[in-house]
């Protein structure tokens, strides 16, 4: 699904305030088919915002918030059913059992009900939830709680993914096991903007990297380069030293 026209993740020149700040400042962002592109920032800059934006879940004060050709707030619902996302806290009904979540997830995102058992099966034993197939949520330790949420993203194959910290609270097997994910979804032709705090990890994966700070984009980094960490806080200090300089 898609409309001509533009990539299939898109930001023109968005804003969102927040009491009195631009959380989001005039940004600029897109993300093509069978790409990762990663988005890196302080705590603040501005990540966050942005992917709830291009969710519907928020909506801009000026500019536009585009996925699949339509305006975020604007898109019909048959057109998430092709979107998948996690945002800050992994989707779960505390008192569903693993299983029960996954498939109020494909229900929730249009999923055939002829598919759904082997779609359920299936994301059980790609993500690693077996033995927890009948535990509530609620019990499960953090680590097994963001492998629920990413499984109820991804369980119906969707051509977006927006992931804000997929890494979080898991262990070093579980960050290998999410860039194996990743690129494996990219190889399938899915738009992936995904956010983290982790650069290393990011310059595995990601095709392009922007850093954000302070709303806006301050530059972007070469996943294949060095010292990556440098020359993001390179970045961050020359966007701060030109905003004092222009006070």
């Amino acid at each position: 699904m898609g409309r001509p026209g533009l990539p299939p993740v898109a930001a023109q020149e968005l804003v969102r305030w927040f009491d009195g700040d631009r959380a989001v400042d005039g940004l600029d962002l897109d993300v093509q088919a069978g790409e990762i592109h990663a988005v890196v920032g302080l705590n603040g800059a501005g990540k966050t915002t942005l992917m709830r934006l291009l969710l519907g879940m928020l909506r801009p004060d000026a500019g536009r918030a585009c996925v699949l050709g339509y305006d975020a707030t604007d898109m019909p619902p048959e057109g998430w059913t092709h979107v998948g996302h996690l945002i800050e806290t992994p989707f779960a009904y505390p008192e569903l059992t693993v299983h029960e979540n996954i498939a109020a997830a494909g229900l929730l995102h249009g999923l055939d009900r002829s598919r759904l058992s082997d779609a359920i099966d299936d994301a059980v034993d790609r993500f690693g939830l077996e033995r927890w197939r009948h535990r509530r949520a609620r019990h499960l330790s953090l680590g097994n709680r963001q492998r629920l949420g990413l499984a109820s993203a991804l369980m119906h194959e969707p051509s977006v993914l927006i992931l804000d910290e997929p890494a979080n609270a898991l262990d070093p097997a579980g960050v290998v096991f999410i860039r194996d994910l990743l690129l494996a979804r990219k190889e399938q032709g899915t738009a992936i903007l995904v956010s983290s705090h982790h650069l290393d990890e990011l310059a595995r994966v990601a095709d392009r990297i922007t850093v954000m700070h302070r709303g806006g984009r301050v530059g972007m980094l070469d996943p294949s380069g060095s010292e990556l960490e440098k020359r993001f806080f390179a970045l961050v200090f020359e966007a701060d030293l030109a905003q004092e300089q222009a006070r």
